[in-house]
């Protein structure tokens, strides 16, 4: 048996500096005030790796204090569930949750048990649940379903602030990105006071492919390990990345699906072409109290949200913490023998010196 791998620090810690921003205290979506997330991990021997991830927007009653949203399907092959009414009223009313494609309906059961059982929510006849999902099918046997309605409104109960776990944990648990084990990953910007003071967090699922690029670097390439080098093995570029975005910027839905737009940025930069089979997402919402939509408020709104001309900056962070989001999920891999064969982690051991070195 090989020797356990000692546990690898996140990207920056480790050195490997992406963009020019600064990161929030803990680098994380939960940096954006109010923010919460929750993981449920299942694995069970060689065939289940999966799980459920939950980001609630603020700690209250989401449903009587909605919170304007944003959404971009990018590349629409997958399932985003409840995607339509989100462009349509361009707003949230449920925890976002992700998961594996074949447990979809599971978690919007979840999130639709749990709004209708909070206090003042006894008359509500409809919810939007927002679900969205990549395809673990590889390392999990993905037809057995085994996610349950259970799980995931833990995952939901069990939200909190604070650090985050990344890697192979909640519904990051089975996914691949670039030949490696990928999973959950999150960073954050803070942007001076000059640019408005705004926090942005982002939290990704990440789970396709491409020739993977860190921080500038073709470690693809150099790895000699890339979808297009053997093309026809297990290893497309195909599969499905979720972003989602918090700032505690007053922005209205429309600003956020600009936003929203914007982290593809990132995912290019990571080293994808958003191939045919890849699902491609991006949720963004504010938590401002000026652009929150309580539930039985007057008919008319005065809404203070920024300008256009002042969107610039997020449109940076949110391209720069997407981007280091995805490399944090691949930094915090592990080896996996899954279902259909074993995933190796990302062996940051030797590219590292690349990341780091001066004259790169």
């Amino acid at each position: 048996m090989a020797a356990p791998v000692p546990p690898v620090e996140r990207a920056r810690d480790a050195g490997v500096i992406i963009g020019v921003l600064e990161p929030g205290p803990l680098n994380a979506i939960t940096d954006v005030d109010g923010v919460k997330v929750g993981h449920v991990t299942i694995e069970e021997g060689k065939d289940i790796h999966t799980g459920v991830t939950a980001i609630l927007p603020h700690g209250g009653n989401l449903f009587r204090s909605r919170v304007p949203a944003g959404f971009v399907a990018f590349n629409a092959f997958g399932k985003f569930a409840g995607s339509t009414q989100v462009v349509e009223l361009g707003e949230t009313e449920t925890p976002i949750l992700l998961t594996n494609t074949l447990n979809v309906p599971e978690a919007a059961a979840a999130a639709i048990d749990w709004t209708l059982t909070q206090s003042g929510n006894e008359a509500v006849r409809s919810v939007n649940a927002v679900v969205g999902e990549t395809n673990d099918g590889v390392l999990n046997d993905i037809r057995r379903r085994r996610v349950t309605v259970a799980d995931a409104r833990r995952a939901i109960e069990g939200a909190t602030g604070g650090a985050i776990a990344e890697g192979s944990v909640g519904a990051g648990t089975g996914t691949v990105a670039f030949g490696f084990k990928g999973g959950i990953g999150t960073a954050s910007r803070k942007l001076a006071s000059t640019q408005g003071g705004y926090t942005l967090g982002v939290l990704v699922q990440s789970n396709y492919g491409g020739v993977l690029n860190i921080a500038g670097v073709p470690v693809g390439v150099k790895l000699g390990r890339h979808a297009f080098a053997k093309w026809g093995d297990r290893d497309t570029a195909d599969g499905s990345v979720v972003v989602v975005i918090a700032t505690d910027a007053p922005l209205s839905d429309r600003n956020l699906r600009r936003i929203a737009e914007r982290a593809f940025i990132g995912i290019g930069r990571t080293g994808s072409s958003f191939s045919n089979g890849s699902g491609d997402y991006a949720i963004a919402f504010s938590t401002s109290p000026a652009v929150r939509r309580e539930e039985g408020s007057a008919p008319t709104a005065s809404v203070a949200e920024l300008r256009n001309e002042a969107l610039s900056p997020l449109f940076q962070a949110v391209a720069e913490a997407t981007e280091e989001a995805v490399v944090n999920s691949l930094f915090a891999g592990k080896t996996v023998e899954g279902h259909r064969g074993t995933i190796e982690r990302l062996p940051v051991e030797t590219i590292l010196p690349w990341l780091t070195s001066e004259d790169r």
